[in-house]
């Protein structure tokens, strides 16, 4: 198997190409270790390695997105190509669960507004987002504006703000006179694990110091 990389708009994200499928449809993001622990033996698997702060599945990508700019890629590449390497070489499933997506599914309660706004995400921003190695979910529309939740390499990118507001505001806007704004959200329970998984490194860190 030969892995290759892809750079993204994110200097701390990269794009990593297996040649193989990953996933049969949509994108899972595992924004850190926990989220990662009963779903996904591959991601398990990268997020051992020292410096990997989050990880990203697309139909034929995997991004990894490093702690901050004093992790090297160049120390950490190997390290990553090996993991995915092996991982595909075992025949193990990526998932071991069901995680698919449906954020863009037309529901009947759905009106000719929201129905729109989730055709225009899925067949025009979704394919445009995930060629940068990130995914863009639907999370809701209120008031004119729609709330969107930004995944992968779009999630810490310093340019996420101006796609948000000067790329998919504008497409909207263009084709759906309602919308007036998009805004970033973050799913509440996501919110919760972060901070537990936050409280966990530090009991873990002070330990550590303790051991010293």
């Amino acid at each position: 198997m030969f892995v290759q990389t892809q750079e993204t708009p994110n200097p701390n994200s990269i794009k990593f190409l297996p040649g193989v499928q990953v996933l049969e449809s949509g994108t899972i993001d595992f924004p850190n270790a926990m989220s990662a622990a009963h779903k996904s033996p591959l991601a398990r698997a990268l997020f051992r390695i020292e410096g990997v702060k989050s990880v990203f599945f697309g139909p034929d990508f995997i991004t990894i997105t490093k702690a901050d700019d004093d992790v090297e890629w160049r120390l950490l590449k190997p390290e990553i190509f090996a993991v995915i390497v092996d991982f595909f070489s075992s025949g193990l499933p990526i998932l071991q669960e069901s995680v698919q997506s449906e954020d863009t599914k037309i529901e009947e309660s759905d009106d000719e507004t929201v129905q729109m706004i989730k055709e225009l995400l899925e067949t025009r921003i979704r394919p445009t987002v995930q060629e940068d190695g990130g995914d863009v979910l639907y999370r809701g529309f209120e008031n004119g504006v729609v709330k969107l939740k930004l995944q992968g390499s779009c999630t810490s990118c310093p340019s996420s703000t101006v796609t948000l507001k000067n790329g998919i505001q504008n497409m909207l806007q263009f084709y759906i006179p309602e919308v007036q704004g998009v805004v970033q959200v973050e799913d509440p329970e996501e919110n919760v694990a972060k901070q537990e998984f936050e409280k966990l490194e530090q009991k873990l860190n002070a330990e550590n110091e303790k051991t010293k």
